[in-house]
């Protein structure tokens, strides 16, 4: 019990007390901010890598449709609904049910 009492009473163990309180409560760099900061880290992380293969599959689709022209006519065929002039477009879609 007195070695208890002396330990408290010791200036150099309640200043280092003290700091270590400081420093993982009340400072800006807190654990709790600390740890908020990974979690963003983390998403902006994941975020990065989905754009990066995004760009990479636009970038690939970009130079098939620049290199062969079966794939532009394709793409604009599908995408934009184009045709030649001789031609009828019919859109197909699939009803869902709804109960």
């Amino acid at each position: 019990m007195k070695r208890l009492i002396a330990l408290f009473s010791n200036k150099f163990f309640l200043v280092t007390v003290a700091f270590v309180v400081w420093m993982i409560f009340f400072d800006t760099n807190d654990l709790l901010s600390r740890y908020e900061y990974h979690q963003q880290l983390n998403k902006l992380e994941q975020e990065r890598d989905f754009y990066k293969t995004e760009t990479d599959k636009v970038t690939k689709d970009l130079d098939e449709l620049n290199s062969d022209p079966r794939h532009l006519e394709k793409f604009a065929r599908e995408k934009y609904l184009m045709k030649k002039e001789n031609e009828d477009v019919y859109m197909v879609s699939k009803e869902t049910k709804e109960e």
